[in-house]
């Protein structure tokens, strides 16, 4: 059983400012020395990691699609434990799916699955009266839904937020903030830097969350939203749990496994490293921007799907840590490389060297390829045994000439086989959520226990 207090923020569709309520919320309460977490709705990585950024531990997704919608309750209730407040960030509308799947896959249906009270946000810029005939829509549109309240942005004057106020009293609807037009100013370092800034610790960073959390602390009654959240009954789910169900026990030997990242956290999920400690692994993080070798005693490399593209230059221009790379894979040690991780190992990346464990070259291309794919596994590997399906998030811009090696690693339905493996390396742009794939870690565990073959 979990009793934790919680909240899920959202709204009635995008660009109404939940992203930035969110941190300002967890901000605020922070300062307050309340003990916080927070949760993204979808796969969103960048997201959860600025959530950890304003919490102090790590941000996590809670994606029905990547990991079941059984898992949702109790990777939540791994995450928020021993927290005094708990926030789940939405994604898109209320009662949007991007797979057309709201009943499962909504954030919604992540606030009913964890018996949640849902605080809608309302952009009313352009908005009178008719916010009542909105949130009124909303509330009645699902009778398991909680609707807790509102905070309203992007208020025009303290005439515009009475009348709001008097609209929203008549249909019952409480209302836990205002926010001015210009109160939620964007701070944030550009979306393009993806969670770098986050994981590599930058002040810029730091100070966006801590203006926000100012922001909010000085326009949302905290008192008012703390007791809704601790209305939340108890959930009555086991919390997930990284240890092996009925896996071996750990190895005597634990081998040390480099998980890309920085001083503030990794690329991957918090997950993955919580999984590889509980298979035997000494975790070790390799910032793949600023460390020109692998960790002493590396026997395998993990590349999460939260390293931006947009950092090629400086992944290009470390040499040294380029060539470390290509000799760990060349030994057969295990390697794996997700979303911009697959870029790095290529040859090239728009004509930068890269490090050349793969033959292929990268190009950047306009527009970005975005979406979920239920993928088979072509070729075994560390990651996933041949024919295993999967289901995994695709995010990104460049695209490799060939898409996919000699044996591949993943196919789907309308697409060509995607991703390479080869010994010890499984690399693609597909993103899975490692809570969803039985054995993973234990497997690369055991592989780089094994001993090396040096490859020709």
């Amino acid at each position: 059983m979990t009793d934790v207090p919680r909240v899920v923020l959202s709204a009635p569709s995008s660009g109404h400012g939940t992203g930035a309520l969110s941190l300002g919320l967890l901000a605020a309460l922070a300062e307050r020395g309340v003990p916080v977490a927070g949760f993204k709705v979808g796969p969103d990585q960048v997201d959860a990691a600025y959530l950890g950024l304003a919490a102090g531990r790590p941000g996590r997704t809670l994606d029905p699609r990547l990991v079941g919608p059984e898992r949702v309750a109790p990777l939540f209730a791994h995450g928020a434990a021993g927290a005094g407040f708990a926030l789940v960030q939405g994604t898109m509308g209320l009662y949007d799916s991007v797979a057309g799947r709201p009943e499962s896959e909504s954030t919604a249906a992540v606030a009913t699955a964890l018996r949640s009270p849902v605080v809608l946000v309302v952009d009313v810029a352009a908005m009178g009266q008719s916010v009542a005939a909105l949130v009124h829509g909303f509330r009645s549109y699902d009778e398991q839904l909680w609707l807790g309240g509102v905070i309203l942005n992007r208020v025009a004057s303290p005439r515009h937020e009475t009348l709001l106020r008097e609209a929203l009293d008549d249909v019952g609807v409480p209302v836990y903030g205002a926010l001015r037009r210009h109160e939620l100013p964007p701070v944030l370092p550009a979306r393009r830097h993806g969670a770098a800034p986050v994981v590599r610790g930058d002040a810029e960073a730091e100070r966006g969350v801590r203006r926000l959390g100012e922001a909010v602390a000085a326009t949302v009654d905290l008192d008012r939203l703390l007791a809704l959240a601790r209305s939340a009954p108890a959930l009555t789910v086991e919390p997930w749990s990284p240890e092996p169900a009925d896996g071996p026990s750990a190895p005597a030997e634990r081998p040390v496994v480099a998980l890309a990242g920085g001083p503030a956290g990794s690329y991957s999920h918090p997950e993955v490293a919580e999984l590889l400690r509980a298979a035997g692994a000494e975790v070790v993080t390799l910032d793949p921007l600023r460390d020109e070798a692998l960790p002493a005693g590396a026997r395998a490399l993990v590349v999460g799907g939260g390293l931006p593209e947009t950092y090629a230059e400086q992944l290009s221009a470390n040499r040294r840590l380029c060539i470390a790379v290509a000799e760990l894979a060349r030994s057969g040690r295990p390697v794996v490389a997700e979303g911009a991780g697959l870029l790095w190992l290529a040859r090239e990346l728009d004509g930068l060297p890269m490090c050349g464990v793969l033959d292929a070259v990268g190009t950047v291309r306009d527009g970005l390829v975005v979406g979920y794919r239920d993928a088979t596994a072509v070729t075994g590997s560390v990651v996933a045994p041949a024919g295993a399906a999967v289901t995994g998030h695709k995010q990104h811009a460049a695209v490799l000439t060939p898409r996919a090696g000699d044996q591949p690693a993943w196919r789907w339905d309308g697409g060509t086989p995607e991703g390479f493996v080869r010994h010890g390396v499984h690399a693609s742009q597909l993103v899975p959520h490692w809570a969803a794939l039985p054995g993973v870690a234990s497997r690369l565990v055991a592989a780089a226990l094994a001993p090396s073959a040096a490859l020709a």
